[in-house]
């Protein structure tokens, strides 16, 4: 982060130096379109013709700005007043080219730098798997390993999935989340660009994950991914993405929805990792249906953003199906973390688990916020939540907001929560045995999440505890 050598003498004034500038790396803006600002039909229009899609795609989108029109902003939750839409870019093109690059050397020079400094190209040397980069409004690059390929699994970017593959495409989407489920599912559908499209085969596991990028590094623009995911019977696969974007003075908008479709006996995971500059709305929908026998993990790790609304969710439409969300959420100063889960359980013998971890700093202010819902007929159904919010200030705020809904008197389902403070012995014990002040409190925070983190792969966890080192800087002391 720094140019400061390595052994620069002041290691405190370093580390704060790498805190401020972990969002500074803007880069010349410079593209082949951007919209005008606002969200209007022209700009829709405008998406759906430089994406040349079908004619069915445009009426699709024009349906669902209508539906937003008429639904308008939720009037509960984080405060959203800051949201200016007439101050956004709703698409940026940053290139003129249909499609993305197969291999890295193909990727534009400035879009390389970029994520060069992400680590893309080490992280796919380690992975040997897919990547896809995601570069404001389209995907940039996108590559998987022949063997995949050979055994019929496609990863794509999801404009691209449309072209290739129109039928499992048009079958499937917005099936999980349609334009009419939520006011941003509408805003995504109408303006919705990129994102990843993934199909993996009857039987086939991927053993290493596929993993997706995505940034935002114009000014005032909006990032509207869409994913679509696709697991058939008897599949296996674990799909990672990653979020971040530079800091400016004006505010920025995410708003991606992510569709996972999960046949009889497959086994799908989803892990997100997102660390957005705090100039960014991150406002997401993201929801599997599970079907017979078959298990869905969302790993869902907020640590960046301005304001974060996100409830990954399970519905489990047969029985035996199997729904998991462990989430990590830590509010900093003027962060707002508004996270939690969805697990609806509509057949019998399905289960459930939601571990929800939440960290409030300085005027960080963090809520749980989830629904279990258990349909009349969905037998011995199971299900089981547990809350817990680390306070590291005495202005820090945390919520929960449960809502259990119980149609089904066989069921079985526990909810516990516990709100606890940085613990003075712990840090005093810590220190006793040499470990400096502001360590012992970090240590203690890698403790609390480590339940959640441990599920992490080594190479996420371990930039995980570098993000959560940053955080904590200043912390105590």
């Amino acid at each position: 982060m720094s140019d400061l050598p390595l052994e620069h003498p002041d290691a405190a004034k370093l580390e704060g130096m790498q805190h401020e500038q972990q969002y500074n790396f803007q880069l010349a803006e410079n593209y082949f379109f951007k919209s005008e600002k606002g969200l209007n039909r022209k700009v829709v229009e405008q998406i759906s013709y430089y994406k040349q899609e079908p004619e069915w795609m445009l009426k699709f989108r024009l349906n669902a700005l209508e539906i937003a029109e008429k639904k308008g902003r939720p009037k509960w939750g984080p405060d959203l007043s800051g949201l200016n839409f007439d101050n956004i870019y709703f698409y940026i093109r940053p290139q003129d080219r249909q499609g993305t690059a197969a291999s890295w050397d193909d990727v534009p020079p400035e879009v390389k730098e970029t994520y060069q400094r992400l680590g893309i190209p080490d992280a796919e040397q380690r992975i040997l798997a897919g990547v896809g980069a995601q570069y404001e409004s389209e995907m940039v690059y996108h590559s998987l390993k022949e063997e995949w390929e050979r055994l019929g699994v496609v990863f794509l970017d999801t404009d691209t999935g449309l072209k290739e593959y129109p039928e499992i495409f048009k079958e499937h989407f917005a099936t999980v989340v349609p334009p009419e489920d939520n006011y941003f599912a509408a805003v995504n559908s109408a303006v919705w660009s990129g994102g990843s499209f993934v199909y993996v085969p009857a039987g086939v596991e991927i053993e290493v994950p596929l993993q997706a990028y995505f940034l935002l590094n114009a000014q005032n623009v909006g990032q509207f991914e869409r994913t679509l995911i696709i697991g058939e019977p008897g599949s296996k696969f674990h799909y990672i993405e990653g979020c971040t974007a530079p800091a400016y003075n004006t505010e920025s908008f995410h708003s991606g929805v992510i569709e996972i479709i999960v046949k009889e006996g497959a086994q799908a995971r989803y892990t997100t990792i997102q660390n957005w500059s705090h100039n960014v709305y991150n406002l997401v929908t993201q929801r599997a249906l599970v079907y017979k026998n078959a298990s869905m993990g969302w790993l869902d790790g907020n640590l960046g953003s301005k304001t974060t609304m996100k409830y990954p969710s399970c519905y489990l439409m047969e029985e035996g199906a199997k729904g998991e969300v462990l989430s990590i959420a830590f509010a900093s100063d003027t962060q707002w973390q508004d996270a939690g889960a969805k697990m609806v359980h509509v057949a019998p013998n399905t289960s459930s688990t939601i571990v929800s971890k939440s960290i409030s700093k300085g005027t960080g202010r963090s809520s749980y916020r989830g629904l279990v819902q258990i349909h009349e007929g969905a037998y011995n159904s199971r299900s089981n939540v547990e809350c817990d919010a680390l306070l590291l200030d005495e202005q820090a705020k945390t919520d929960t907001y449960p809502y259990i809904e119980i149609n089904e008197k066989t069921a079985h389902v526990g909810h516990e929560a516990t709100v606890s403070k940085l613990n003075d012995e712990q840090i005093f014990y810590l220190m006793s045995r040499g470990i400096p002040e502001d360590e012992a409190a970090a240590l203690i925070v890698r403790g609390f999440l480590e339940p959640v983190a441990k599920e992490l792969p080594l190479e996420y966890a371990v930039e995980l505890n570098r993000l959560i080192e940053l955080e904590m800087e200043g912390s105590v002391g």
